[in-house]
């Protein structure tokens, strides 16, 4: 058995430190890579060591796996983690690195190829009796084909790229005439994106939830399942708010789910933290979707409900341990919530909104969380992904936590920058979330950018107040401490009526 003595964090930001901070618990050593525009950066300074790997862009540097294969030579690192994105779910890397005698904090290059692709995937998990969406799991490049599976199991279908995510290569067709024209486009974008054109059609679903279920397993065939995370929150088919457990997932129906991802990680001989993502319907029917072979970024409401340190787990299977427990050892306590901050603009389509945060100042207090990269006075770099942190609570159970949450994002102050904050806050405040009853269409149900804007002009009007009375109590400077204290909440009370 291995033991593990130094590691590199092959990516950047809040998740390189927060491996940081498991791994130097453990008595661990940290290996930080940088690009120049993290020169500066807070992984950076807490890690151990520092090595430069090449320019801001990511392809010149995060995305260099020759490079980053050369500082573990050079530093003789035992192990690698990569995070999420840029190389976590790159095979060829995973391969690389263990090629060197370097362990890779992760599952085996073999099941990061398989589930890699959503073809291969969907044909490895078949074998397995869990629940597909109907339609086929081989790529289809005629329209003729396509035509006749939507036929099959009706319209609406959706085409999908095999490789890639995000709502690339991502097509909803609503009837014949306009299939092969979304076709074409659908491959064109996969081909653009991912550098496969490679498609598949199947139903889709109209009223989606979104729910994945966390999974560990080890080298030694154990895997359990640590329940279920509520994903249906998106813009731009991207995760805003993650919360665990989800509001409509009865026991029996985690049972279920959570058997199935076991059954999905089976299919590959999958061992280290993964992901096993379902599709529900609204009759709560559950579908296989797709296996992330990593680390998810949401995964801190996992472990507030368990208890256990994600990270910590991966490391320990890494060096080849067993699991420390069994499935009927686990259970749900507590609801955790997450959202993401993004450097966004959400009155202008979720547009990225870079620049320096001028105020940054995390909110506090028990049960709230801040898995962050930054802090204050530091630039947003345009390079990389626009998120600034991840802001977590833990109550007792979903309403005290959604109280939570608002009253965290209230306590969190950023300026400089647009965020998503507002429109997190809008979210948690409506009705359809609080009782529950939404999908992953809830930005095109029910988010209007104005109401964001009619929340920043009263906040405008009131700092506006603000100023004017302190420029008033700087002229009569010469009045009594008490009278001045009176007049000024008189005059706030008045001009806040108006």
């Amino acid at each position: 058995m291995k033991k593990i003595k130094k590691i590199l964090i092959a990516n950047r930001g809040e998740i390189a430190l927060r491996v940081m901070r498991t791994a130097q618990e453990m008595g661990i050593k940290t290996v930080a890579v940088y690009s120049d525009a993290d020169r500066n950066a807070l992984h950076v300074r807490y890690a151990d060591e520092a090595v430069r790997i090449g320019p801001a862009p990511s392809k010149d540097s995060y995305l260099c796996a020759d490079k980053i294969i050369k500082v573990c030579q050079d530093l003789n690192v035992d192990a690698v983690h990569p995070g999420y994105g840029f190389l976590s779910e790159n095979a060829g890397f995973a391969s690389d690195i263990e090629s060197q005698g370097i362990t890779f904090i992760g599952p085996s290059p073999e099941a990061i190829e398989i589930m890699g692709s959503k073809l291969a995937a969907k044909e490895a998990v078949s074998q397995f009796d869990v629940p597909m969406v109907p339609g086929v799991n081989h790529a289809v490049t005629e329209a003729s084909e396509a035509i006749e599976i939507a036929k099959q199991i009706g319209y609406p279908v959706l085409i999908k790229a095999s490789a890639g995510g995000g709502g690339k290569g991502m097509r909803v067709v609503e009837k014949e005439e306009e299939l092969a024209e979304q076709m074409e486009r659908a491959i064109s974008e996969a081909q653009s994106a991912f550098g496969d054109g490679s498609v598949f059609v199947e139903k889709y679903i109209t009223s989606p939830r979104h729910i994945e279920i966390q999974i560990l397993g080890d080298q030694h065939g154990n895997i359990v399942y640590l329940f279920e995370r509520e994903c249906s929150i998106q813009r731009r088919h991207q995760k805003v708010i993650e919360e665990a457990p989800s509001s409509i997932v009865t026991e029996e129906k985690r049972k279920a789910m959570g058997e199935a991802a076991v059954k999905v990680a089976e299919s590959c001989n999958y061992f280290g933290a993964g992901t096993v993502e379902f599709i529900v319907d609204e009759h709560l029917d559950f579908f296989f979707l797709e296996m992330n072979t990593r680390l998810q970024v949401e995964h801190p409401v996992t472990e507030e409900i368990t208890g256990l340190d994600l990270v910590k787990e991966q490391i320990y299977i890494a060096e080849g341990k067993k699991l420390s427990f069994q499935q009927e050892d686990l259970k749900v306590t507590g609801h955790s919530i997450e959202v993401r901050v993004y450097a966004e603009d959400p009155t202008n389509n979720f547009l990225p909104d870079i620049g320096t945060l001028d105020t940054y100042k995390r909110p506090q207090g028990k049960g709230v969380r801040v898995d962050d990269g930054f802090e204050q006075g530091m630039d947003i770099p345009i390079y990389y992904d626009p998120m600034i942190a991840k802001l977590v609570v833990f109550a007792e159970d979903r309403t005290a936590a959604i109280a939570k949450m608002i009253r965290a994002i209230k306590e969190y102050e950023i300026t400089g920058i647009k965020t998503t904050l507002g429109f997190c806050k809008f979210v948690l405040e409506h009705e359809a979330f609080c009782s529950g009853n939404f999908d992953t269409k809830f930005v095109d149900k029910y988010f209007q950018p104005d109401s964001l804007n009619s929340v920043d002009g009263t906040e405008e009007q009131i700092a506006a107040v603000i100023a004017s009375i302190l420029m008033e109590e700087k002229k009569n400077i010469g009045h009594a401490i008490s009278t001045k204290s009176q007049n000024s909440e008189n005059k706030w009370r008045k001009r806040l009526k108006h």
